[in-house]
């Protein structure tokens, strides 16, 4: 194999600086080890600043191409590397990974600080900027150089003398926290395990359930059934275990995750994370942290997240007071007047209200959701709506035994990208569901064209010794929402990869995924998929009928709860004087219109709240609802011409899906809408308004 960088004979054997070799240069996961990346990373960053001070030391004026597009497509290298590891750090971690993140994602941090904060760099970014010439250049080039300077700017460009030095120790300590909070919350989710040997604690629960636990329990050794924090074992135990002491147990381990005073305790870093962040807001200019990142969302200031927030916590408040008094009224049948339904006890009177309400149990759906058969089905409808077909390819390189790896090709035939499947949890993957890439799409300066890499990761319910992975409705919703996403990456059409897919405002990014949950209670989409995994028979329409009437069950409860982790956030990223009081008890007052069930005292969402403290939606939680808004509108509009119109399917995919973030998203969203979307759509779909 011969070595295209001309590296040393040590670097020679690192995967990362040889040719791959590999289908569409997919990542040669086989080969790579824990201690190539570190070498490898240094090569990046050493080669990154060689074409940095290529840039700097042109010798002609600056302009649009040898400034902004050779940014641009600077430090490929580091990003492959970088990508890889951030990725893995997710979905296959291990000790090794861990211990080399608190090493190598500092001095990631420094080298994009160092880039940042180079004044000659930044000197040119700026003369193509104000030159009055590039507000002639074509819209997506427009698109880049705006994004390129207030990637800057926002990142201490503007800084000066001892405040860039602040600016560094601020990002530092920031990459550092959210890398501790995260770590912290696998941990806790890990460590936690009930292990049942009494078979009369398992009354309630279904075979499926019970079958899983006793897996679980001798796949680790132990006796009896095992129940752990993670989705596919935590939801269904909530929901039919009959005993409540232990239904209490679960809750209060899963809702008290790193509060404990011990090493993996989340107090402290919530409140270092949120004043780190108030404090870097405050350098840069800004009143508070939401204001800087508000900035680059379509909400673009407080008030009009707070004016969503509320307004739809008007509309949803009724609802879900009545919900929650029907629950109620249910539960005391059985236990009496005095009987108060607490967060332990929602799951579990709510499914049985839904079965009586729709005759409908959700673990009858199950045996027509086999996950094999959930896989043709989802991508069947993506060759429905956009022609585009998926084929496993076994020769692409994956990082674990149960990743599949696809080629996916356009209606034409042209390869279009690489998909990475990877479904079910283990001990090395954090919780929740996510599509992430390892490559972007981009157009090279011959026209090339660059082809994604996408990967879809999830936590769904395992197969056991004598069943095959049967999913939860919920299960399948959530496999169509993060599909979504990969579709936003796999028809990217654009010319820079910073701007492709998924490179989008935030308060965007979740249309694409919400949008294709609306099919999942279509008849017409289930009947070619969703069949008995033992008869091959169709699910039943009855059954149909009764999931489509009852899509709309706590729907109230269901939307306040989301507002609550909203509401939430907000309130960690509006503060302007810095935080040193109690988590839970600034926490509960925060959220406090939202909350219909109970509180508990102990419980606490912040010090386990990824998405804002490890991931990337701080101050961007409402994007789901915000989304929500829009997936609504759009597919008001599919209602009309029909859900499978290949017109209006095409006009989505050319004016949404292909085009990242080469314009504003509103202007990309009128252009299929043909106007600004109003919450009107989501409420009557979701029952609340006529």
């Amino acid at each position: 194999m011969s070595n295209i960088y001309g590296c040393s004979d040590r670097q020679h054997s690192n995967p990362f600086l040889e040719e791959y070799n590999t289908p569409h240069g997919t990542i040669p996961f086989d080969r790579i080890r824990v201690e190539h990346y570190q070498p490898a990373a240094q090569e990046g960053i050493r080669r990154h600043n060689a074409e940095i001070a290529a840039i700097i030391d042109h010798t002609e004026a600056p302009t649009f191409d040898n400034t902004i597009v050779a940014f641009e497509r600077a430090g490929r290298l580091l990003d492959e590397v970088a990508g890889t590891f951030n990725n893995l750090l997710d979905a296959e971690t291990n000790d090794g990974m861990q211990q080399l993140a608190r090493t190598l994602i500092p001095q990631l941090t420094e080298h994009a600080d160092n880039i940042t904060l180079n004044e000659p760099l930044f000197e040119r970014i700026k003369t193509v900027y104000n030159d009055p010439t590039s507000a002639t250049l074509p819209t997506e080039q427009r698109q880049l150089l705006e994004k390129t300077y207030r990637y800057f700017v926002r990142n201490g460009a503007n800084l000066q003398g001892d405040d860039k030095e602040q600016y560094r120790n601020l990002s530092r300590k920031l990459s550092l926290l959210s890398l501790q909070f995260g770590d912290n919350n696998l941990a806790e989710l890990n460590g936690y395990r009930m292990v049942l040997t009494d078979s009369a604690q398992l009354a309630g629960l279904p075979p499926s359930v019970i079958d899983a636990a006793a897996h679980t329990a001798r796949e680790a050794g132990e006796t009896g059934w095992t129940i752990t924090l993670q989705a596919p074992s935590y939801g269904p135990f909530m929901m039919y275990a009959d005993n409540r002491n232990l239904r209490e147990l679960l809750y209060m381990a899963y809702s008290t995750r790193c509060t404990h005073e011990n090493q993996y305790d989340n107090s402290d870093v919530v409140k270092q994370l949120v004043n780190t962040r108030m404090e870097l807001a405050q350098l840069l200019g800004y009143t508070d942290y939401a204001e800087y990142v508000l900035q680059e969302r379509m909400a673009q200031h407080s008030e009009h997240v707070y004016r969503l927030l509320n307004q739809l916590l008007d509309a949803y408040t009724p609802a879900a007071r009545q919900e929650y008094q029907e629950v109620q009224e249910l539960a005391r049948q059985t236990q009496g007047d005095h009987f108060a339904v607490i967060p332990w006890d929602w799951s579990y009177y709510s499914r049985i209200l839904k079965e009586q309400k729709y005759n409908m149990d959700s673990e009858q759906l199950r045996p027509y959701f086999e996950l094999n058969h959930v896989i043709d089905g989802v991508f069947g409808l993506a060759t429905r709506l956009y022609g585009i077909t998926f084929r496993p390819n076994p020769d692409i390189p994956v990082y674990h035994k149960e990743v599949t790896a696809f080629d996916v090709f356009d209606k034409d035939g042209t390869f279009l990208a690489v998909l990475y499947t990877d479904f079910h949890p283990r001990a090395g993957k954090r919780s929740g569901a996510w599509m992430t890439g390892f490559k972007e799409q981009w157009q090279n300066a011959d026209g090339t064209d660059n082809r994604p890499h996408i990967s879809l990761v999830m936590n769904f319910t395992r197969p056991t010794a004598d069943k095959p992975a049967l999913l939860t409705f919920d299960e399948v919703e959530t496999f169509m929402h993060e599909f979504g996403h990969a579709l936003h990456g796999i028809l990217s059409n654009v010319t820079y990869a910073g701007l492709s897919g998924t490179n989008v405002y935030y308060d965007f990014v979740e249309l694409p995924s919400q949008f294709m949950e609306n099919y999942a209670t279509d008849k017409e989409f289930l009947h070619t998929f969703a069949r008995h995994y033992q008869t091959n028979e169709l699910i039943p329409d009855p059954w149909i009928e009764r999931l489509v009437a009852s899509s709309n069950f706590n729907a109230g409860y269901a939307c306040l709860r989301q507002l609550s982790f909203g509401f939430l956030d907000m309130a960690w990223h509006t503060r302007t004087t810095p935080f040193d009081g109690d988590v839970r008890t600034y926490e509960q007052a925060a959220w406090a219109p939202t909350q219909i069930l109970p509180v508990m005292p102990e419980a606490c969402m912040s010090t386990q709240f990824g998405h804002i403290f490890s991931g990337e939606y701080a101050a961007g939680y409402y994007s789901y609802k915000w989304s929500e808004v829009l997936d609504a509108d759009a597919f008001a509009l599919f209602k009309q011409r029909g859900i499978f119109d290949p017109v209006t399917a095409t006009s989505f995919r050319d004016n949404i899906l292909s085009k990242g973030g080469t314009e504003h998203p509103m202007v990309l969203y009128k252009r299929f809408r043909g106007e600004e979307p109003t919450i009107d759509a989501l409420l009557i779909r979701n029952g609340i308004k006529q």
